[in-house]
């Protein structure tokens, strides 16, 4: 059996500890290429009302890289960490790839869980599209890459979107003076790419449930809501029409809005 990995998370909302007795646990997985970082702002206005857990998943952020990588060993190592933390009816809000994660953890584990948000993902077979990405991130050879802009330059021969670049360019640190590295595992991410796209195989999941899609996004189309509603006997569906997949970067204020009213 493949050993779960000890994630790397940070707390906020947890300053005051008599105000902490009242407040439940929000727990918050990004989504492939990403990392805990991309949901500060957001998860400081949650704060107000919660515990967040921002975690970093496996390869990515400030979590340990393994080479196994499938939705399974990432819900388990979900699964250790609240564990660990002694918790139980948690809210959870997964993003793209943490939303098919939070999917998986809920299939084994629907107990332990209050409620979820799915971000503009599903449980379904997606297509491969991330191949143009990662060219470009295997492109940047960073023993001759020396700053975010050379590295840049490269990208942009392979992503367009200088939203995406920048995106992914987070990813880059310092180990030392003059040398980037990676927060990314991206020789695994791209042998593995292909378990980021396949679906999650369940019967129904019970869990009180809110998927919020992105209006110009085809990652939920109107298509896919009648096998939504059969297999999460307990969801619903609530479109923000002026965003794309980033939905929590490009409509920070609407989905704020929907996810605290579905949560309280």
């Amino acid at each position: 059996m493949t050993k779960t990995l000890k994630l790397h998370y940070r707390i906020l909302g947890n300053e005051n500890e008599s105000e902490n007795l009242n407040k439940k646990p929000l727990f918050i997985l990004h989504g492939l290429f990403g990392s805990s970082d991309n949901w500060q702002t957001l998860a400081k206005k949650f704060a107000e009302d919660y515990v967040v857990y921002l975690v970093d998943q496996r390869n990515h952020g400030h979590s340990p890289h393994a080479d196994a990588f499938n939705y399974d060993l990432m819900a388990d190592d979900f699964y250790a960490l609240i564990t660990d933390l002694g918790l139980s009816k948690i809210n959870v809000i997964g993003h793209s790839m943490g939303g098919k994660t939070i999917i998986n953890f809920a299939k084994n584990h629907p107990d332990l869980i209050d409620k979820m948000i799915v971000v503009d993902i599903s449980h379904k077979q997606y297509p491969m599209h991330h191949e143009q990405i990662l060219a470009g991130l295997n492109a940047i050879d960073l023993s001759s890459v020396r700053t975010r802009g050379s590295a840049d330059k490269v990208l942009s021969g392979y992503v367009s979107e200088l939203g995406v670049r920048q995106f992914l360019l987070k990813n880059l640190y310092w180990i030392e003076k003059g040398q980037l590295a990676w927060r990314i595992n991206i020789p695994v991410l791209s042998r593995a790419i292909h378990e980021t796209i396949g679906p999650i195989e369940f019967d129904t999941i019970s869990v009180n449930t809110l998927f919020i899609r992105g209006g110009r996004s085809n990652y939920i189309i109107e298509s896919d809501y009648a096998e939504i509603a059969s297999k999460f006997t307990h969801s619903e569906i609530y479109s923000i029409a002026e965003s794309g997949h980033w939905i929590h970067a490009e409509a920070p204020v609407e989905f704020y809005a929907a996810v605290i009213a579905f949560l309280q």
